[in-house]
């Protein structure tokens, strides 16, 4: 189907108005082998997620949104679930490497530097000098 000889509605309106029959013809050329939903909202002036949620809808698939989603103390769970979940931190054992390593990349040339972990410090402290 050519997306290009679809008719738009009228223009004028702040927010879009569409019969029935022009959202078929819309979702029926999104069905087409090889089109994108994005091609054809986009060909029609359309907003690619209204024509998304045509297509879904047309499917029989559930759409959300901002205008359908009751908020939760409308919904009667107000504070049903906690605003901070906490949970347990597990230590987990040192690297088997114990120690830092400085990888240095110019062209093919590597010069890689090895640290002690235990003189993280002393390591820091060096890359800040060299940085002077």
């Amino acid at each position: 189907m050519d997306t290009s000889q679809i008719n738009l509605p009228s223009p004028g309106r702040r927010r879009g108005r569409y019969s029935e029959a022009f959202k078929a013809q819309i979702v029926a050329a999104c069905e087409e082998p090889g089109v994108s939903t994005a091609a054809v909202a986009l060909a029609n002036g359309l907003n690619a997620n209204l024509v998304r949620r045509w297509v879904a809808l047309s499917r029989g698939e559930e759409v959300a949104g901002p205008d359908l989603v009751a908020p939760a103390e409308e919904a009667g769970a107000a504070s049903a679930v906690p605003a901070f979940v906490s949970l347990p931190v597990v230590q987990s054992a040192a690297p088997a490497a114990a120690e830092i390593r400085l990888e240095l990349r110019s062209g093919a040339q590597v010069l890689t530097l090895y640290w002690p972990l235990s003189a993280a410090g002393q390591c820091l402290q060096a890359l800040k000098d060299w940085g002077r």
